[in-house]
C-alpha cells in the first residue's frame, strides 16, 4: 500500500513542480506590476502629466473617484478614466522634448 501512495506521489511531483515555475514566473511578475501601476494611478494629482493608453499627452486638471479631469491643449478640457492611463511623466521625460 505504501509504494502505491508513493508512486503516486512521485507522478504529481512534475506536476506541482510546473505550477510552482509558472507562478513564479509569470503570476507573480504580474501581480506586482499591477499593484505599482494601481498605486502610481492612486498618486495622481493636479498638475501632474500622463500618457494615456491611447498615446496622448496630458495634464491632470482634476482627479475624482473613477476619472480624470485632463487638459488637452489651452482650451480643451476633457475627462478620462483611470482605467486609460499608461504611465506619469516625470520631469525628465519632458526635458527629452
Amino acid at each position: 500500500m505504501q509504494g502505491g501512495a508513493q508512486e503516486t506521489l512521485m507522478s504529481l511531483l512534475p506536476i506541482v513542480f510546473f505550477i510552482a515555475i509558472f507562478y513564479l514566473l509569470l503570476i507573480r511578475p504580474a501581480n506586482v506590476k499591477r499593484k505599482k501601476h494601481q498605486e502610481m494611478i492612486d498618486a495622481l494629482a493636479k498638475g501632474d502629466k500622463i500618457i494615456t493608453t491611447g498615446g496622448l499627452i496630458c495634464e491632470i486638471v482634476k482627479p475624482e473617484k473613477t476619472f480624470f479631469s485632463i487638459r488637452l491643449n489651452d482650451d480643451t478640457i476633457v475627462k478620462l478614466s483611470r482605467e486609460f492611463i499608461a504611465y506619469k511623466l516625470d520631469e525628465n521625460d519632458e526635458a527629452k522634448d
